[in-house]
């Protein structure tokens, strides 16, 4: 039985050396909010679940045996003939990184209601917790279907939902966005946004009506991440905030699904709030102290790695 089962599109993620219009040399890895928030919970001792598809390419190859390599379930990710999507990151300027999608058509992108539906069925229990992205549903109806099927039955049998707005303003209208993710939040038990992206999951004018109509809908706890000035998460008793972890930010790509890694790590372990978003603010931190999507993921055994001082070698 998985801890979490999470789905979507795990691509190869190339992050260009240079300006790619200017030709030269590129770094290849994987990448995905899903994935890298699978890599995460893994790495903290968690076991994981993964529903998706790659191509019958050598991109697919490498998605597959990264997720595997990294100690996550892929018996649910299958392989179709479209191609693997890919993903391009180029560093413009100092801080400021430019996305290119190519995804549209992909093998990724093609998950189906049966493919969620077959997922749970092979599982000998159901997983703890449903964790899903606004990613996913953005990139077709097809895929807004599955998660809500993934939803649906993941309730059915008694598992926690967690939502990750993570709103990819190129992928879907804000139309569109406010809608389907606002079904979503009145599903989800955890629901996890940033400042900005709390109004396209719920009703209010505010941040306290916002969290306060998620709260009265359904959810156990909402999850307001505040970048460099830490998190908040509130419960129906109470709201607790914690600033952020000092570090060197080097790549700020990834550290809102290593914090979600975190966050879901600390309710595995049965953590109460304070626990849990200092688990996440930790995990965030280590994300944007290296370069990656999810690299610089921490192990259990190196959550304690950012308290000692600067010089320090470990032996």
């Amino acid at each position: 039985m998985p801890d979490v089962l999470t789905l979507g599109e795990a691509m190869v993620c190339l992050r260009a050396d240079g300006q790619v219009r200017l030709g030269g040399t590129a770094r290849m890895s994987v990448a995905g909010a899903e994935a890298n928030v699978a890599i995460g919970l893994t790495r903290l001792g968690h076991d994981v679940a993964f529903v998706g598809a790659v191509g019958p390419d050598q991109f697919g190859e490498l998605v597959r045996r990264t997720l595997r390599a990294e100690g996550v379930g892929v018996d649910a990710l299958r392989t179709d003939p479209a191609p693997t999507g890919i993903v391009v990151f180029e560093e413009r300027l100092t801080g400021v990184t430019r996305v290119d999608y190519h995804r549209h058509g992909s093998a990724g992108s093609g998950l189906s209601v049966p493919d969620v539906e077959d997922a749970f069925a092979a599982l000998p229990d159901p997983p703890r917790i449903l964790h899903v992205t606004g990613v996913t549903p953005a990139l077709g109806e097809g895929m807004a279907l599955a998660v809500r099927a993934a939803v649906r039955l993941a309730r059915a049998a008694g598992a926690r939902v967690c939502l990750d707005v993570n709103h990819r303003g190129r992928l879907w209208s804000e139309a569109r966005a406010r809608r389907v993710l606002t079904e979503l939040a009145a599903e989800a038990d955890i629901v996890i946004a940033s400042e900005d992206e709390l109004a396209l999951a719920s009703p209010g004018d505010d941040e306290a009506g916002r969290v306060r109509s998620l709260l009265d809908g359904g959810a156990a706890e909402v999850v307001v991440k505040r970048g460099a000035a830490g998190a908040t998460v509130f419960t129906a008793g109470e709201a607790l905030s914690l600033p952020a972890r000092p570090v060197t930010a080097v790549d700020v790509i990834g550290a809102g699904d290593a914090f979600v890694a975190g966050y879901l790590s600390g309710l595995l372990d049965g953590l109460p709030p304070d626990g849990r978003l200092a688990r996440a603010i930790t995990t965030g931190a280590f994300a944007v102290a290296v370069r990656g999507d999810w690299e610089g993921a921490p192990t259990r055994a190196e959550l304690t790695l950012l308290g000692l001082p600067d010089g320090t070698t470990v032996r």
